[in-house]
Parts: C-alpha cells; sequence; structure tokens
C-alpha cells in the first residue's frame, strides 16, 4: 500500500507543502496546470534553495509577474499597508506566504485575527476585492475552475476549515467571514496546487508527525499572543503539537488546514519502504536549524495488512436522525466505515447495533462522539488484524465527464475496478443521465484504455 509521511519538525506552510510534494515526485505540471485553472493571472516559480546545508526545493507565487505577497501600490490603503509593517517586523519567521496574512517578509502566521480587521470597512476600500473574499467566492472560483472533483473537494474543505476557525475566534457566522490574507492570490494558490498535487501522489494512506509550532509571541490585530496565534490555535485543535528549537511561529494557518484537511494519522513514521524523499524550503534560513518540510512516501513493510480500531454500542432508544446525524459526524472525524445492524435486545425491544472503524489517531474523538450524541452509557473498544488489497485511483474520460476508476490490487495483479460513486453522481446530475449509465461508460473507457496502453 503506498503511503506517504510528513515530518514537521520545522512546521509546516503552504508553500513548503508545495516544495516537498515536488521535491516527492509531483510533476511540477500537475501544479502549474492547477495554477492556470484558476485565471488569476498567478503562476509559481520554483527553485531550489539551501536551508542549513540540506538541499530543498523552493515555491513562490507569482501574480501578474510579481511575488503575490508583495504589497503593490494598486493595493495598499494606509490601514492595510500599516498592518503589514507592523507584522514583517514583529516576527522573524521561517517560512513565507502560506498563512492567514501572506506576507513574504512576515513569513505566514499571524494575521489571520488582521484579516478580519478590514472586513467592516470592506466596501469602502476598492481594492479589497482583492484582499477580502468570502468563503462562497472562492468556493464558487474553485469549482469553476478545471479541476478533477477530488482536487476541489480538498481545496473547498481547507477553506472551509480555515473559516470556521475565524468564525469561532470572532463569535460570527462562516458565511460572513470575508478572507483579507488568505483569500488573496498566493493563499489560494497554495492552497489549490498543494490539493492537486496531493491528489497526484496516489496515496492511500497520510501520516504525519506532531508538529512544530515554535515559540515566542505574535502580534495580530487585537493583541500580542504567544504562539500559536489564536485561528491557527483553533485549527490545531485535537492535533499533537510541541514547541522546540526556535522562537518564531512554525505553523501558518494554511498549512494547518492543510494538514487538517488530509486527515492524516499523527505518530511516528509508519514501517515503510521509502522510494522518494522531497524537502520543502521555508522562506527564512536560521542559523544551524533546517527551515524544511520533509515529505516521504513509499510502500507499506507490511504489504497489505493493517490495525484497526473497532468502536461498538447497541442502542434501543434512540431516533433514525440522530443516528444519521452520528453517521455523517463518525465519517467526518475521520472513520473509515460505519455500519448500522438491526438486533434485538433486553426485553423484547428492536435496537441498532453501531459499528466504527477508525485508526487509532480517532478514536479520542469518535469515542466521545458517541457518549455525546447517542443516548448509549458505554462504548466498547478493541482492535482487529485486516488484509487489504493496495488501493489505487486512475481518471478516465467519458462523454459525461472525468471519473475516477478505484482499483484494488495484490503483488500487481487487479482483482477489483469500481468508478467512485461520488464521480458518478456529480457527472449524471449534471448531464441529467441514470447514474448507471455513467457508471458503464466509466468501466467501457478504463477497458478501452487498459487495451490501447498493452
Amino acid at each position: 500500500m503506498r503511503v506517504a509521511y510528513l515530518d514537521c519538525f520545522a512546521g509546516i506552510s503552504g508553500d513548503m507543502f508545495l516544495g516537498a510534494l515536488i521535491g516527492a515526485g509531483v510533476p511540477v505540471d500537475v501544479l502549474h496546470e492547477a495554477v492556470s485553472s484558476l485565471d488569476l493571472g498567478a503562476s509559481l516559480e520554483i527553485g531550489t534553495a539551501d536551508r542549513s546545508g540540506i538541499s530543498s526545493t523552493r515555491v513562490q507565487v507569482l501574480e501578474n509577474g510579481r511575488l503575490a505577497e508583495q504589497p503593490t501600490p494598486s493595493h495598499g490603503h494606509a490601514e492595510h499597508s500599516h498592518d503589514v509593517r507592523q507584522h514583517s517586523h514583529s516576527h522573524a519567521h521561517s517560512h513565507s506566504h502560506s498563512h492567514s496574512h501572506l506576507h513574504e517578509d512576515s513569513d505566514h502566521h499571524h494575521s489571520h485575527d488582521n484579516k478580519h480587521s478590514h472586513s467592516h470597512s470592506h466596501e469602502h476600500h476598492p481594492h479589497d476585492h482583492v484582499h477580502g473574499r468570502s468563503l462562497s467566492a472562492i468556493r464558487k472560483l474553485i469549482q469553476a475552475a478545471k479541476l478533477a472533483v477530488p482536487v476541489k473537494q480538498t481545496a473547498i474543505r481547507a477553506f472551509e476549515l480555515l473559516g470556521a476557525s475565524e468564525a469561532k475566534i470572532h463569535n460570527v457566522d462562516i458565511e460572513n467571514i470575508h478572507f483579507h490574507e488568505v483569500g488573496a492570490v498566493d493563499a489560494i494558490v497554495d492552497i489549490v496546487a498543494a490539493s492537486a498535487g496531493i491528489h497526484a501522489l496516489n496515496v492511500s494512506t497520510w501520516h504525519c508527525s506532531p508538529l512544530n509550532v515554535g515559540g515566542g509571541m505574535v502580534d495580530c490585530a487585537h493583541g500580542r499572543f504567544p504562539v500559536p496565534a489564536p485561528a491557527t490555535a483553533e485549527l490545531l485543535r485535537d492535533v499533537p503539537t510541541y514547541s522546540a528549537h526556535i522562537q518564531n511561529e512554525l505553523v501558518t494557518p494554511t498549512g494547518a488546514a492543510l494538514i487538517r484537511a488530509l486527515a492524516p494519522t499523527f505518530g511516528p513514521q509508519p514501517a515503510m519502504r521509502v522510494q522518494n524523499i522531497g524537502y520543502g524550503a521555508g522562506t527564512r534560513n536560521p542559523k544551524e536549524f533546517p527551515n524544511v518540510l520533509r515529505l516521504s512516501v513509499g510502500e507499506t513493510a507490511t504489504a497489505n495488512h493493517s490495525a484497526v480500531a473497532v468502536l461498538e454500542t447497541a442502542l434501543d432508544d434512540i431516533s433514525p436522525q440522530i443516528l444519521a446525524y452520528v453517521t455523517e459526524k463518525a465519517l467526518a472525524l475521520g472513520a473509515l466505515d460505519v455500519m448500522s445492524t438491526a438486533v434485538q435486545m433486553k426485553k423484547g425491544r428492536m435496537g441498532t447495533h453501531l459499528t466504527i472503524l477508525c485508526d487509532d489517531a480517532k478514536v479520542a474523538a469518535i469515542e466521545n462522539l458517541l457518549l455525546r450524541e447517542t443516548s448509549t452509557l458505554g462504548v466498547r473498544i478493541h482492535h482487529e488484524r485486516r488484509s487489504c488489497l493496495d488501493r489505487t485511483h486512475v481518471a478516465v474520460s467519458t462523454p459525461y465527464g472525468e471519473v475516477r476508476i478505484k482499483i484494488g490490487s495484490r503483488s500487481g495483479e487487479i482483482y477489483n475496478v469500481a468508478p467512485e460513486f461520488e464521480d458518478c453522481r456529480l457527472a449524471a446530475e449534471s448531464k441529467g443521465v441514470p447514474v448507471k449509465i455513467v457508471q458503464q461508460s466509466a468501466i467501457a473507457a478504463y477497458q478501452a484504455q487498459q487495451q490501447g496502453s498493452r
């Protein structure tokens, strides 16, 4: 099974993630095409950088040929320009633009709150449309781009997570959030290009080390806060973090949102045969501190076998609506599968036996969900050993649009081939045809593709 491991000993930002993806084997054309599809006049400048002796990939976002995170005379009203200067001098950040205040000198994290200091005066500044996109506007921008469905879903999920963190910090409705800095071109490019790279890697499972958030203080629009700043801290709820080595902010909101959207298993590197290693460079080059994100990609050392946590409870006094809600929430928290079975319980009562499969890292959150949202007084938790086929995806073109094909194989022999249902459903709704027609067309396209490659 193909797996990836992110080593975040120097934190994570959007541009570092892009560099690591390229270093780990993602073709640069995948990222360039994703950026071009946004039609924002943006492009990527890709090069190499030395970080404490480590050769790493450096990615910068250009907007109309200029660094996107550099303020220009066309959008620098006095209040905004002052905030840029304030933040650029308040940290010696380690990375670049992958944070809510995405300017090269300010390094990437703090003004999650600063972006909202402008939201109330948004309508008074003609240039705020560049920096003040709403969540719905960003969704529309991504949906309109010529990108694969899963790429769009990951990118939108990352922005929804950013919006949710800001909404909670400022106690406002998520749809009223106007992203100033993370709604700017460089942040959108970072997230969308990273989403394209994530899916191009064709990895079955993601793993991640605990995140080094750095240390020190950051200046936000509402005062001085310890690292991590409020919005980043909100994004990192339930994520293992620590502070070490350097007194700078190391995790950006963009980096934190991408990690949350990936929903990896946190912990040490799993047993794996590493085939590709990529290093993504941060902006700064502190002395004796390699400011890089390392991404390792390979195959699991014990092929096709893994452990899975099983959570079970039986319920005889709960409504179907609540059960449906709990199922949705469990899947959103990262459950691998949720199953319900009709059972007969004591006193002849009909009940539901609920079974949830998940990785160890998700057990605590899902256990809490069951105890909080259902009527159960206890949850049974145990582990099972499972045998899995290696899973990969290929995309095929049909008359109804692009559809991903899920392939299950072992030792190079293909056992199962099936179109992804969500891709088929969306295509069927778009074209007004039955889902089964899209499924049949996708299988036929896959078979033709296989025959053509022989």
